[in-house]
């Protein structure tokens, strides 16, 4: 697979510094930059496709004319909760 460079990043010399030192010596400070990058891509893809997948609900919700009260799902939610708190 080919590869290219992701442009540099300026920043203040203390922000290099500190980053190196979370880093250590097992990883480099570019394979670092290079997985920080590839998650926030993903993150952001994640986060569009919960958007759609919300405005698809709303527009089925608006067609169908049947809505769940917010306290119901709430309730719902709690019960989810305790229910694997138990277990």
């Amino acid at each position: 697979m080919k590869t290219y460079a992701i442009p540099s990043v300026q920043s203040e010399f203390k922000l290099r510094e500190k980053a190196e030192q979370v880093v250590g010596e097992e990883k480099s400070l570019s394979h670092s930059v290079e997985a920080a990058v590839r998650n926030c891509f993903l993150l952001r893809k994640g986060e569009a496709e919960f958007v759609a997948r919300g405005m698809k609900s709303l527009a089925s919700a608006r067609r169908s004319g049947e809505y769940v009260n917010a306290s119901e799902v709430m309730r719902r939610l709690k019960a989810k909760l305790e229910s694997a708190k138990r277990n």
